[in-house]
């Protein structure tokens, strides 16, 4: 390996690495200094052969690189994308995996992104890559295959994350096979709940790695591929065999059919009807039937609807785009706003804040992502301050004159602007998120966030909200538990069957965000799909028990991150106000909840 130092121009330093494409490409791991502005590239044959890759070479990278008990938004804390061993080479095989200590859970951050990310970071040549330290300068990282720059990111501090897209994509070469990582004003100003967004379209949501980068001064990272996977002689036959098998089940079944359709918005309307929406705050779980009808993915696309988007490598197209045009003043001069929306979205920045417009829905799209934030924990913790706000344990003075009140879009658009300039204290904490707001300010009752974590939409039942307590990364889709209560209505089931049950599937998605699977595929990569698919690339000996061992390999090795820095099953804090509204399946009882939850802790 050969490194050369060298001064040019607006860059801080340009390295260069002779390196070669061997037949195990996906072994090399990136490691970058930020603040020494060096890097290395290692072979870690063991982690990818014993892990596979994504999640589980992540877990096993961050336990290496963060110390235990650090501060999230110190220099030590690592960021960690990996991709894996399907990347590239089979339809739905899309996502890259992030992983860090979250600052707003003081644990596990692990978030998901699709996009052209993983193909780009697969084709640059790598397997994975862990960024370090601390720049005293903004900058962005440039990765053109063997090549990598550190980049003076000084003239585009404080822009909006659409446009630093627009803006590298003209400064940088390479295109196609690119992807341009990066954050808005939130993740500079390190709000906790501040995502990285991904090819405009797509975003690292969850946990707050847009304010892990804000503290890195890491403004964005560019990647362009310049390499090509070869399958092994002798298995080409095979894996064109198992190609197309997989090809035709995600295009000629009904198996991803929904997600091109309607998207996942196609769901909200019959879980409003069933009475699993969280509305307003979740003060009820059904909106009235207008308002539902309103929100509903099948208005969204008649009304709104302008095109849809893959990620690289997937033909489902679920990415759903909407046309937004707006009259901005008179004499006919219109802008038209193209902005992603999808079932997360609508919920948080929809129901939970009383919205009974479409458009403004979307208009509150348009200024989290502008500004770049997770609309998830922005939609509930503004919906904890408004119902705060209007019990009056927040008042004028801590919102610095705003009045928060249920379907204001004005409000809102402006509390969100604050929450990124923190003017007071009370934005401030806001920016924090919800739990730590409610800590200072009291109103815990009905802060609705679970682990540190806002709430998705689903108040479906227990099996939701023991995924949304226990589950390892926080996200709804670590176990969905939304999907078992819903399959559990009008039966009969008792507790340990919904803990097993969670566990297993939380076990086999491990396997599916290491290899890394977009989850909406989960039913086209079954056991003996997986085993055909890693034989046929020349990655033998998996069978589907090994497979099932490693997923609990995988998901032990979380938990122990987690309750390495500090979580205690014991002592997770439960809304009191997930017991008062009813669920399909009734009203929950706190005591079963609690039970499942020491049930849940054995079983680990």
């Amino acid at each position: 390996m050969r490194r050369e130092r060298i001064k040019e121009g607006g860059d801080f330093i340009i390295i260069h690495l002779n390196l070669k494409m061997g037949a195990k490409e996906m072994n090399k791991v990136l490691y970058v200094n930020l603040t020494k502005k060096e890097i290395r590239v290692e072979e870690r044959g063991d982690l990818f052969d014993e892990y596979l890759g994504g999640s589980g070479v992540a877990i096993k990278l961050l336990e290496e690189e963060c110390p235990q008990g650090i501060d999230p938004l110190s220099a030590s804390n690592p960021i960690i994308f990996a991709v894996g061993p399907l990347t590239a080479l089979y339809p739905s095989a899309s996502k890259t995996v992030a992983m860090f200590k979250s600052p707003l859970t003081g644990n596990l951050g692990e978030s998901h992104t699709g996009g052209r990310s993983a193909m780009a970071i697969k084709l640059a040549g790598y397997g994975a890559m862990v960024i370090k330290g601390s720049s005293d300068l903004p900058l962005y990282l440039a990765i053109h295959g063997d090549e990598v720059k550190f980049r003076d990111a000084s003239s585009i501090w404080g822009i909006e994350a659409v446009a630093v897209g627009r803006i590298l994509r003209e400064v940088e070469p390479g295109a196609g096979v690119r992807t341009i990582i990066r954050i808005g004003r939130a993740g500079e100003k390190m709000v906790r709940y501040a995502c990285a967004v991904c090819e405009t379209y797509r975003h690292f949501g969850r946990l707050g790695l847009g304010a892990v980068m804000g503290s890195k001064k890491l403004k964005a990272i560019v990647i362009s591929a310049d390499k090509s996977i070869e399958i092994p002689k002798g298995k080409r036959r095979e894996y064109k065999l198992v190609y197309d098998e997989i090809q035709d089940v995600v295009v000629e079944t009904d198996a991803m059919e929904k997600y091109h359709d309607l998207g996942t918005a196609g769901k909200i309307y019959d879980l409003n009807k069933i009475g699993g929406m969280a509305y307003k705050n979740l003060k009820s779980a059904r909106a009235l039937e207008e308002i539902a009808r309103e929100l509903s993915g099948e208005n969204f696309a008649e009304k709104f609807l302008s095109r849809r988007v893959s990620c690289s490598h997937c033909p489902v197209g679920c990415i759903h785009l909407a046309s937004l045009r707006e009259l901005y003043e008179p004499g006919y001069y219109f802008k038209t706003s193209i902005i992603p929306y999808d079932n997360e979205t609508i919920y948080a920045l929809g129901f939970m804040l009383g919205m009974n417009r479409a458009e403004d829905c979307l208009r509150l799209i348009d200024v989290v992502d502008r500004i770049g934030m997770d609309a998830i924990s922005t939609g509930v913790t503004l919906a904890w301050a408004t119902e705060a706000y209007e019990r009056g344990i927040i008042t004028k003075e801590h919102t610095d004159g705003l009045e928060l009140q249920w379907g204001d879009v004005q409000a809102y658009s402006e509390a969100i602007e604050k929450i990124v300039m923190m003017p007071n204290e009370f934005y401030q904490n806001l920016a924090k998120g919800s739990e730590y707001a409610s800590s200072v300010y009291g109103g815990q009752e009905y802060a609705l966030a679970f682990g540190g974590n806002e709430m998705p939409e689903y108040h479906t039942g227990i099996a939701c909200y023991l995924n949304n307590l226990l589950g390892a990364r926080h996200s709804h889709l670590d176990s969905a538990g939304y999907d078992l209560d819903q399959k559990l209505m009008g039966k009969e089931f008792t507790l340990e069957e919904v803990v097993r049950a969670l566990l297993k599937e939380e076990e086999w998605r491990q396997i599916l965000s290491s290899l890394v699977v977009c989850f909406f595929a989960r039913k086209v990569f079954t056991a003996e799909r997986v085993t055909k698919a890693l034989d046929a690339i020349g990655i033998g000996n998996w069978t589907e028990g090994k497979l099932e061992d490693l997923g609990r390999v995988i998901h032990r090795a979380k938990m122990d991150f987690k309750f390495r820095e500090g979580v205690d099953l014991a002592k997770l804090r439960i809304p009191k106000r997930i017991f008062e509204v009813p669920t399909p399946h009734g009203l929950l009882r706190e005591e079963d909840i609690k039970k499942a939850i020491e049930m849940y802790g054995r079983l680990i």
